[in-house]
């Protein structure tokens, strides 16, 4: 299935960045990773860092599938609120999960300081109230994450507006965000990974995964045999084939891109991303280059033919969105285009493995709004659960709250 309609940013500004070739022998390895986009990558190099002989299988081109088609926004914020969170799992758990998020901000910024060209950039993030009966809501979420030691700051409508040059009845502003470019990022990462010696292919698939008590072995369409002490699925939402029962629902998203504009006229735009309270949620960040990029309209709809055409209807509905708030800013769309994304009940991560697989057999499910961030959060503790050691989000991204 496809996963992106349209003309997805990231992969016509960098083009086909690199070749990886396709595994055309048997392997070894300690860890393999179904997988290529961020997910993999992210994963791929804890793993490496600390020792692990990796093998990463892609059945696309590298980063080609829902990577590509990212708006990369990083934030602590979760899309289901700190309040809604702490009513479904306690409040301890919510402070937790915000808390790691939070954590996992610098930490890819770290990481992206060691690549070319991926774009990080801090940023701030403006969480701001769809309808005046919002208000409410969010001033409960404001002092939540107040009294838990998060650095928000409140803005009623006309600190708004004096700011950031548009009408909202009150926001939240968070200082703890940035922008990445995604595809370049995994390129990165796979790219160093292969220069230390790591298997990275693409353009193969798996038809068959056996797993036994001391390994997991992988069978490709060609018949190539790949044997590992552990698997980790980090195939996006097409890890929802190896189980039986889903535990998310396919969603698609839409945005278009901007050409580059004025620094002057773009004004705030270009230091905070803005994300609204209605759901599904109208976002907009800068890009490194100066483009202004929208998202949102999201449906339920999960069939590429469908999807693809509805991809000018729903930017130009997002580009009336964005008008109406910003008049003065030029926006038309120079591309447009649409990806498939997958999301829990919850909002949260699945990351460990799953009774259907067994111990050997780990999941990469970051799915959600803020999924590169849960990847970096994922990386370590599924490194730690093949380490057999204790990880603090162990329980809290497992598949047992579903249980």
């Amino acid at each position: 299935m496809d996963l992106k309609s349209g003309y997805p940013w990231w992969a016509i500004r960098n083009g086909l960045l690199r070749a990886f070739p396709p595994l055309q022998r048997d392997l070894r390895c300690d860890v393999a990773i179904l997988g290529g986009g961020i997910t993999g990558a992210l994963v791929a190099d804890e793993f490496a860092r600390h020792g692990h002989d990796v093998a990463v299988l892609e059945q696309r081109d590298i980063a080609w599938g829902s990577t590509a088609a990212s708006t990369a926004l990083l934030q602590y914020e979760i899309d289901t609120p700190m309040v809604e969170l702490a009513k479904r799992h306690g409040e301890a758990a919510a402070v937790l999960a915000y808390r790691a998020c939070a954590e996992a901000i610098p930490m890819l910024g770290q990481l992206a300081g060691q690549l070319r060209g991926t774009g990080f950039a801090r940023m701030g993030s403006l969480y701001f109230a769809s309808r005046r009966r919002d208000v409410g809501d969010l001033q409960e979420e404001f002092a939540l994450r107040l009294r838990h030691g998060l650095d928000v700051e409140w803005l009623p409508a006309d600190a708004v507006q004096a700011r950031y040059g548009f009408e909202a009845p009150a926001a939240i502003l968070s200082r703890l965000a940035a922008t990445v470019d995604p595809y370049r990022m995994a390129h990165g990462l796979f790219a160093r990974l292969v220069k230390q010696g790591a298997g990275v292919f693409d353009r193969t698939r798996v038809e068959a995964i056996e797993a036994a008590p001391r390994g997991v072995r992988l069978r490709t369409t060609e018949g190539h045999v790949l044997r590992a002490k552990h698997l980790v699925l980090a195939a996006g939402y097409a890890n929802q084939q190896w189980l039986r029962k889903p535990v998310a629902r396919n969603r698609s998203s839409y945005a278009f891109v901007t050409d580059p504009i004025d620094a002057g006229v773009l004004g705030p735009l270009r230091e905070t991303m803005l994300w609204e309270t209605a759901r599904p949620y109208l976002y907009m960040r800068a890009t490194d280059d100066g483009r202004l990029l929208v998202g949102g309209e999201d449906d339920a709809i999960d069939i590429p033919a469908r999807r693809d055409a509805r991809v000018d209807r729903k930017a130009h509905a997002l580009m009336k969105k964005v008008q109406k708030m910003f008049p003065e800013l030029p926006l038309q769309p120079t591309f447009a285009w649409a990806g498939t994304f997958a999301e829990t009940a919850d909002g949260l991560p699945f990351f460990g493995p799953h009774p259907q697989h067994g111990p050997r057999v780990q999941f990469a499910m970051a799915y959600g709004g803020n999924g590169i961030t849960y990847s970096m959060l994922g990386a370590g503790l599924l490194r730690a659960l093949v380490e057999r050691r204790r990880h603090p989000l162990a329980e809290l991204f497992s598949f047992d709250r579903i249980a």
